[in-house]
C-alpha cells in the first residue's frame, strides 16, 4: 500500500497543513504535560488505525525517555499499572472522545470528573482540543493511507 497523494503538495493542502499546525502549538505550549499529549494521541492513533500517526507518536514518547513497557502498554492502558492516576483520566478522555458513536453518550460524567480532577482548565482546554485534533489528524492519515515506519523521532517536537 503506498500513500495516496501529498496533500501539502497542493495549494489548498499547504495552507490547511500551516494552518494546522499553527493550531497544534497552542496545546503543544500549553502546561499539559507532553507526556501525557503523547500517550493520549499514539492511544487514539491505535483506536483510529492511522499507521503514520502511530509510529510518530510512539517514537516521539521513546525519544522523550518513555520506557518500552509503557509505551507498549498504552493499547491496555486499562490492564496496566505503568500509569498515573492522571494519565489514566486523559487516555479515558481520548478513548471516549474517539469513540463518540460507540460510547454513548460519548464522554462519560465519570471521565469528566476524573479529569476536572488531576487538570485545571487550561490543561482540560488543551486534552479537549489535542482529542480534536489527533482525531482530525488521523482521519487524514487514513483517507490518504500515508504510512507508518519512516516518521524520525523529534520532527514535530
Amino acid at each position: 500500500m503506498t500513500s495516496r497523494m501529498d496533500l501539502a503538495g497542493t495549494e489548498i493542502g499547504a495552507k490547511f497543513a500551516k494552518r494546522f499546525g499553527n493550531a497544534s502549538l497552542a496545546i503543544m505550549q500549553s502546561s499539559l504535560p507532553k507526556v501525557t499529549q503523547d500517550l493520549v494521541m499514539l492511544r487514539v492513533s491505535q483506536i483510529n488505525g492511522c499507521g503514520y500517526c502511530t509510529d510518530a507518536h510512539s517514537k516521539d514518547l521513546a525519544h522523550a525517555g518513555e520506557s518500552a513497557v509503557r509505551v507498549n502498554l498504552v493499547a491496555a492502558w486499562r490492564e496496566s499499572t505503568v500509569f498515573t492516576d492522571a494519565e489514566r483520566a486523559a487516555l479515558a478522555l481520548g478513548e471516549e472522545g474517539t469513540r463518540i458513536s460507540d460510547a454513548q453518550p460519548g464522554v462519560s460524567d465519570d471521565t469528566w470528573a476524573e479529569v476536572r480532577k488531576h487538570y485545571d482548565d487550561e490543561q482540560v482546554a488543551a486534552l479537549v482540543s489535542l482529542v480534536a485534533q489527533i482525531n482530525a489528524a488521523n482521519r487524514l492519515g487514513v483517507i490518504l493511507r500515508q504510512q507508518g515506519g519512516s516518521y524520525v523521532a523529534g520532527t514535530f517536537g
